[in-house]
């Protein structure tokens, strides 16, 4: 059983210390699918597109502290 911990400890430890890395290799391949060029947009259409990018931002902050603080409690 002592081993079985130490290995869940090992993980955890990986896990906590690579957390950063891989929400920035998220956030990079979601950059990559938002950089398309669209024609004809209204005013009104770059706000709202200004609005989800800013709550999709907010949202992976949210997510990515949540995973950092539940790996700490663990």
């Amino acid at each position: 059983m002592d081993d079985f911990s130490k290995t869940i400890d090992e993980c955890l430890k990986i896990l906590e210390e690579n957390v950063d890395v891989l929400a920035n290799l998220e956030m990079d391949l979601e950059d990559e699918k938002e950089d398309e060029v669209v024609h004809s947009l209204e005013l009104h259409d770059l706000y709202d597109m200004a609005e989800d990018v800013s709550r999709t931002s907010k949202i992976k902050r949210a997510e990515t502290n949540l995973v950092r603080r539940q790996t700490e409690n663990l």
